[in-house]
């Protein structure tokens, strides 16, 4: 449970509760919508909306809008409430094997007004509700080896998407050794969509 502090006011917007590992509030625009995140100091990218995950959230456009989604590996939200604000009728399951960015990411879900979320706890898929998914997205971790990464992060995700649906995930170039050959391997329906700054952006469909 969120312990709860004294509530501050950064630059402006809106109060919320703090805990004790509260690092800062980051402003994010996309589409013309504003959105707040409040961020921890041991969670992946405290400092700003990370490059990977505003690449994929620019560059995403799925063929039809979803109706079930789901975020893996969601961090502080910053991915799957985006959507979630994108897509209002959808909703959105988001995931992290991280309870401290599991505690962020539904403190995120109050704070930019997207009900339309839930927020697990789970590693990979185990304790998140059975698909199908319309769409799934991720910003893949690229620490956790390459065996994970394909077993968790592409073949299991891919198994809970509806026929049609969609898996945009972006990575860091360092792994583009390894998800291009997972296509043939798998007979997979793997497209590059887009490179910028070290990252690459890649869709698969079933």
């Amino acid at each position: 449970m969120l312990r709860r502090l004294p509530l501050r006011r950064s630059r402006g917007l809106k109060l919320f509760p703090m805990d004790t590992y509260f690092k800062k509030q980051i402003a994010y625009t996309l589409r013309g919508q504003q959105f707040s995140f409040a961020v921890a100091h041991t969670i992946f990218s405290s400092f700003q909306v990370d490059e990977g995950s505003d690449l994929l959230l620019r560059t995403l456009e799925p063929a039809t809008p979803p109706a079930r989604i789901l975020d893996l590996g969601c961090g502080a939200g910053v991915i799957g409430i985006t959507l979630a604000r994108r897509y209002p009728e959808a909703q959105v399951i988001m995931a992290d094997v991280n309870l401290l960015a599991v505690r962020y990411a539904r403190l995120n879900a109050t704070l930019n007004g997207t009900a339309n979320t839930t927020i697990v706890g789970s590693v990979g898929l185990e304790e998140l509700p059975s698909g199908p998914y319309d769409l799934i997205v991720s910003n893949i971790p690229a620490k956790i080896g390459d065996l994970a990464i394909e077993h968790e992060f592409i073949l299991a995700p891919l198994a809970q998407l509806q026929e049609g649906g969609e898996y945009w995930f972006v990575v860091v170039s360092g792994l583009n050794h390894l998800i291009p050959r997972l296509a043939p391997r798998h007979q997979l329906r793997l497209k590059e969509i887009k490179k910028r700054a070290g990252h690459t952006v890649y869709r698969l469909c079933r």
